[in-house]
C-alpha cells in the first residue's frame, strides 16, 4: 500500500522542455541589456563591480523555471493507495471461452485450463462472469451471473466426454461471445486455448468482438495432445490486450480485477488515491520568493 503513482503522467512531458530552457538560461549568463554582446567579459566584471552595470544574474530566470517543474510535477498527480480506500464491486461481464478440442479435453492440459478458469472466477471482482465451451462447434453453458460459485462445479466436472465432438473453431466461440455481450459495457473475454483453428476467420470473427467494445484476453495452454501447435498460432489476432500462459496467468488476471469504469471515474480514483499533487505543487512558492526579494 506505500506505492507511488502518477495520476496524470502526460504532464511529466514538460520536465524535459524545462530543463533545456534552464540550461540555455544558464549558458546564456547574465543579461546586461545587450552590453554582453560588444565587451569582454572581464570588461562587464569590472563595471559590474563598479556599480555600472546592474544586470540579472540569471537567477531570477532560473527560479522562475525551478518553481514551473514543481508546478508540473504537481500536476502530475503523484499518489499514494489509501489504506481505508472502499472495496468496490466491478462492473460489466466476464466470458470464459475453454478450448474442449480433442487436443486439449484428452491431455494435461485440459487441467491447466480448468485451473485458470477457477483463478479467473476469483478475480472476478464481483463481476457477472459466464461460461463457453467449443471444439467444433461453440455453446453457451452459463450465462453470464453475479454468483461465480456455481459456475466452479461445472468447471471442475469438464472432462473428454463433455464435447465428445471432432474440431477446434475459435471463431464459433468469438461469435457467440460477442452475441452474449451485446450492450454490456466493460465486457471481457478470456479465451483458454492451445491455438488450435486459428485461421482467418478466427481474426475476422476476433476483431468483430473487439470492434463491438469488448477485451479480448487470452491464456495460452501447452502439452496439447495430438499435432503441436505452432508457438505463433495467436500472431495474427492484432486485437488481443493481453495473453499469458495459463499456468502463469497474473498479467491477464490483472486486467480481470482492475475494473475499466472506475479507472475513468474520477470520484472513484479520490476515492482509493490520496492526491500529493497540491502537496508538491505548494513548494513551487519556495524558488518564487526570490523574485521578491530585495535588491540594493
Amino acid at each position: 500500500m506505500s506505492e507511488l503513482t502518477l495520476l496524470r503522467p502526460w504532464w511529466l512531458a514538460a520536465l524535459p522542455l524545462l530543463a533545456a530552457l534552464a540550461l540555455w538560461v544558464w549558458r546564456r549568463g547574465p543579461d546586461t541589456g545587450g552590453w554582453q554582446q560588444v565587451m569582454p567579459a572581464p570588461m562587464l566584471e569590472a563595471m559590474r563591480a563598479l556599480g555600472h552595470l546592474r544586470g540579472e544574474t540569471g537567477r531570477t530566470g532560473l527560479s522562475g523555471l525551478a518553481a514551473a517543474g514543481l508546478i508540473a510535477l504537481g500536476l502530475a498527480g503523484p499518489a499514494l493507495p489509501r489504506a481505508d480506500a472502499p472495496v468496490l464491486a466491478g462492473s460489466g461481464a466476464i466470458l470464459i471461452a475453454i478450448d474442449m478440442s480433442p487436443s486439449v479435453a484428452t491431455s494435461s492440459a485440459l487441467a491447466d485450463a480448468q485451473a485458470a478458469a477457477a483463478q479467473i472466477l476469483r478475480a472476478a471482482n464481483g463481476r457477472s462472469v459466464g461460461l463457453i465451451l467449443y471444439s467444433g462447434e461453440a455453446y453457451d453453458v452459463a450465462a453470464p451471473t453475479e454468483d461465480p460459485a456455481t459456475l466452479e462445479t461445472q468447471i471442475a466436472v469438464l472432462d473428454p466426454e463433455t464435447m465428445p465432438g471432432p474440431g477446434s473453431r475459435p471463431a464459433a466461440a468469438f461469435a457467440l461471445a460477442r452475441q452474449m455481450l451485446t450492450g454490456v459495457a466493460d465486457a471481457d473475454l478470456v479465451l483458454i486455448s492451445d491455438g488450435g483453428g486459428f485461421d482467418a476467420a478466427a481474426t475476422a470473427e476476433a476483431d468483430r468482438l473487439t470492434g463491438s467494445g469488448a477485451r479480448l484476453l487470452i491464456l495460452t495452454l501447452s502439452g496439447g495432445a495430438g499435432t503441436p501447435v505452432p508457438p505463433d498460432a495467436f500472431v495474427g489476432l492484432d486485437s488481443v490486450s493481453a495473453s499469458a500462459p495459463a499456468r502463469a496467468p497474473d498479467p491477464v488476471l490483472r486486467l480481470i480485477a482492475a475494473n475499466g469504469s472506475f479507472q475513468r471515474d474520477r470520484a472513484m480514483t479520490a476515492l482509493r488515491f490520496r492526491d500529493l499533487g497540491p502537496f508538491v505543487a505548494a513548494l513551487a512558492l519556495i524558488p518564487l520568493l526570490a523574485l521578491f526579494r530585495r535588491t540594493a
